[in-house]
């Protein structure tokens, strides 16, 4: 029986239309689609037309279900893989069972598609030729004052991920350690309420502090060491 293939489909970050026909086309035509949440992803399918088995993968069961969904394409099925949001294995699931399709040599195709991360950059006006991408900023808070001040050293604009709730205390870290620093908050991208938010660091914390952020956040922190 010949081998099937496991797909890295990204999936919209807010809007449900943000999908390509292409990824649209194989999730309909796959064996089955592997979920980070089957209850999150169930909707958007849904809302597109797609009726397939759901099998859930996430951080937690990782380890456990990546055998199982390879023994499956080598028997010949084709499987989908997508996250919550955005591109598979960017801060999410995806790239173990990458490694292991390299490892075991089994057929994979990655979909170009959605991705916060390059929606907030270009958003942000800040330069785009050179720039690092960090995922979630640590939650002690002495480790993300070193991550910070380390991307306000740099010659590049960084990208994170940042709860909304924690960021005030970021923006805080971000005031102390250069006021004038210019910082992009991306909030809700896609959504009905998107907001590019462009200041120094001391502004932004002052706005945020009497204005509680809400959403999906991506903070930008562009990089001074030029200047």
């Amino acid at each position: 029986m010949s081998c099937g293939a496991i797909y890295l489909i990204p999936t919209p970050i807010g809007n449900r239309d943000d999908i390509t026909l292409r990824a649209l086309r194989i999730l309909s035509e796959v064996d089955a689609i592997a979920c980070e949440d089957t209850r999150h992803s169930s909707p958007l399918l849904q809302h597109h037309g797609i009726q397939k088995p759901l099998i859930s993968l996430h951080e937690h069961n990782e380890i456990r279900r990546i055998p199982e969904l390879l023994e499956r394409v080598r028997g010949g099925e084709s499987i989908a893989v997508i996250t919550d949001a955005g591109m598979p294995g960017i801060s999410d699931p995806g790239y173990r069972i990458i490694q292991r399709c390299i490892e075991e040599q089994i057929p994979y195709e990655v979909l170009p598609g959605p991705s916060a991360v390059l929606n907030a950059l270009i958003g942000s006006g800040f330069p785009c030729h050179a720039f690092s991408f960090g995922g979630f900023l640590s939650v002690k808070k002495g480790k993300r004052a070193q991550t910070l001040q380390a991307a306000l050293d740099s010659a590049h604009t960084h990208i994170f991920f940042e709860s909304p709730h924690r960021l005030p205390s970021t923006l805080e870290i971000l005031a102390q350690l250069q006021p004038q620093a210019r910082i992009c908050v991306a909030r809700e991208l896609t959504k009905k309420f998107e907001t590019f938010h462009r200041d120094t660091a001391a502004a932004l914390h002052a706005y945020f502090q009497a204005h509680p952020p809400k959403g999906e956040i991506v903070l930008l922190v562009h990089g001074n060491a030029d200047a």
